[in-house]
């Protein structure tokens, strides 16, 4: 697809994220930023799932060990993706989960399938919502929609996430891909200096904003990092079992 860049997670079959990942993928969309042939961007990935977001042991800690009780550098690298000047588009296959879905919603569109899982699970695992998403989720879909999906963790389908307005684009799980490709060609064969000042300009305040409600995330997720609640969240999801929460 010409000017098209294709970037593609590809840690299967789960597409966990850790700070190294995420430090490379904006490395990336630095690189294409300042590459002139270059207009439009898709993130996808390879296995069964978009990503679903961090990869927690039953300890309570990332396993990924820059990560571990402390999410720091992983939101230092996560906050880059919102200064990228070209627009992207997310080709969202199966689950995108907590840090995933914060990842498909920096994308500026979201293609998906039926198939796909979308889930806001901070909350079920016992602790904060990151990645922004405490600003980006509730823009996206509203407040009300963010707030419930935020307090139960549930996940939704892709005809939901495209009915509220988190996903734009539903076709055949086969044609995602294909897809997403699609759409960043049609955008890539408009103006490029027309596009991204528009993109400038409907993001004025926005990504200040992100970058404001993030540092606030990540303060209180160092506080729930060390309770009890996110080590029974964590040990719950491991175990595929129900977790049962006291307040500590």
């Amino acid at each position: 697809m010409p000017h098209v860049a294709l970037l593609e997670l590809s840690r299967e079959p789960f597409n966990h994220l850790s700070p190294q990942v995420l430090r490379e993928l904006s490395d990336l969309l630095d690189t294409l930023d300042a590459d002139p042939d270059v207009r439009c961007t898709v993130i996808a990935a390879r296995g069964k799932a978009f990503s679903a977001g961090a990869d927690f042991g039953s300890s309570g800690a990332s396993t990924d060990a820059a990560a571990q009780n402390d999410p720091s550098e992983f939101y230092v690298q996560a906050m880059r993706l919102y200064r990228t000047v070209k627009p992207m588009v997310a080709a969202v296959h199966g689950a995108a989960i907590g840090a995933g879905l914060g990842l498909a919603v920096a994308a500026d569109f979201r293609v998906t399938c039926a198939e796909a899982r979308f889930s806001a699970n901070f909350n079920r695992l016992g602790f904060h919502p990151g990645f922004g998403l405490s600003e980006t989720l509730p823009l996206l879909i509203g407040r009300q929609q963010a707030s419930l999906l935020f307090y139960t963790g549930r996940r939704i389908g892709g005809e939901e996430a495209v009915r509220i307005g988190l996903a734009d684009q539903l076709v055949p799980a086969e044609e995602v891909r294909a897809s997403a490709l699609a759409l960043a060609g049609e955008i890539a064969g408009s103006a490029p200096m027309a596009v991204e000042a528009t993109r400038a300009t409907l993001r004025m305040g926005f990504v200040e904003q992100v970058l404001a409600v993030n540092a606030r995330e990540l303060e209180v997720q160092r506080v729930h990092y060390a309770t009890q609640d996110f080590k029974e969240g964590v040990a719950a999801m491991a175990a595929r079992r129900t977790p049962v929460f006291g307040r500590h």
